[in-house]
């Protein structure tokens, strides 16, 4: 690499003494271009992963690609992209992922990336500590992270990049309500997910785990139920797989569908928003990302939305794109 990448830790006040007993002090991983040592000061792009996805997640093996560090790298090394500084945020859980929300059931998750992660960086940096110069991408849950951090923090985002956002909810959860049901007959999800990571340890996830792990993740960031078993309420009711009404409004008022169009002022105070999804994407996002980008172009905000031939997973190509969006509309010092 031209650049480096550098391991550091973030003690987090927001995550100190989470319901599922997670670590509050997180790995963070930091893309640190050419010239670093030189004295520059550079825009910082915030990277959020997605579900069961982790800070280290970044830097895994694929043969025959690049990961995605390595391929920012090779394109700011090319001069295809500016020199900036790259923040890869961890968000694991023990159930997979926190959607990057502030819930009961996992924890402050968004506070935990807006006042930990964020002052974190521009004190130990050399960022340019201003909303202007600072962006926010991410892939699925990711993408949903960026869209939520668009809606609740334009104050220190400026700039978005959502790619494949969970969005449009009937589409992307429903179809996993009844198999979800089938594997908790018979179990609550405490009891469900103690077997799950007792069978991933002793041998492996099944493919068919990934449906009921996805539920109750989600079930935990948008309808937490304290005293219930994971602090969730569950979507469906356990014997017939029936939706449970008010659960399901709960799921609903989360979705950028629905939380967008009542947060258009925020999102008119970014400096440049591009949202993409494939056209075989598996989960059916893109129906709910034309359906977010046709409420904020309603409402008056300029945004870059593509649709591309590919599906959800093995898509990290599509961050050079968003990127040669966003960065040269950032402020560099």
């Amino acid at each position: 690499m031209r650049g480096r990448l550098e391991w550091t830790e973030v003690d987090s006040k927001a995550l100190a003494g989470n319901p599922l007993g997670d670590p509050s002090r997180r790995p963070l991983l930091l893309y640190l271009p050419p010239g670093y040592e030189r004295g520059a000061r550079f825009p910082a792009v915030y990277f959020l992963h997605g579900f069961s996805g982790s800070a280290r997640g970044w830097v895994n093996v694929t043969p025959f690609q690049p990961s995605v560090p390595e391929r920012l790298d090779l394109l700011v090394a090319a001069g295809s992209l500016p020199p900036f500084l790259g923040v890869f945020v961890d968000g694991f859980t023990a159930l997979g992922g926190s959607q990057w929300v502030n819930s009961s059931a996992v924890g402050r998750y968004r506070d935990y990336l807006a006042h930990d992660v964020v002052p974190r960086v521009d004190r130990a940096y050399p960022t340019i500590p201003r909303r202007e110069a600072r962006a926010v991408v991410g892939k699925s849950s990711g993408g949903y992270g960026a869209l939520l951090m668009g809606a609740h923090h334009p104050d220190l985002f400026g700039h978005l990049a959502c790619h494949a956002g969970d969005a449009g909810f009937e589409y992307c959860y429903l179809p996993d309500f009844p198999r979800a049901a089938a594997a908790l007959e018979g179990a609550d999800p405490a009891e469900w997910l103690a077997a799950f990571l007792r069978r991933a340890r002793e041998t492996r996830p099944r493919a068919e785990d990934h449906p009921t792990l996805n539920v109750l993740a989600m079930a935990a960031a948008y309808s937490p139920s304290p005293g219930e078993p994971l602090g969730l309420a569950l979507p469906f009711e356990p014997s017939t797989a029936r939706l449970k009404e008010e659960v399901w409004a709960r799921w609903l008022a989360h979705d950028p569908v629905r939380f967008v169009p009542g947060t258009l002022p925020a999102f008119r105070e970014l400096g440049s928003l591009f949202i993409d999804c494939g056209t075989r994407d598996e989960y059916h996002l893109r129906w709910g990302a034309r359906m977010v980008v046709e409420s904020l172009r309603a409402g008056g905000v300029a945004v870059l939305h593509e649709e591309f031939d590919d599906g959800h997973r093995g898509i990290d190509y599509r961050y050079e794109r968003s990127l040669r969006w966003l960065l040269p509309r950032m402020e560099r010092g």
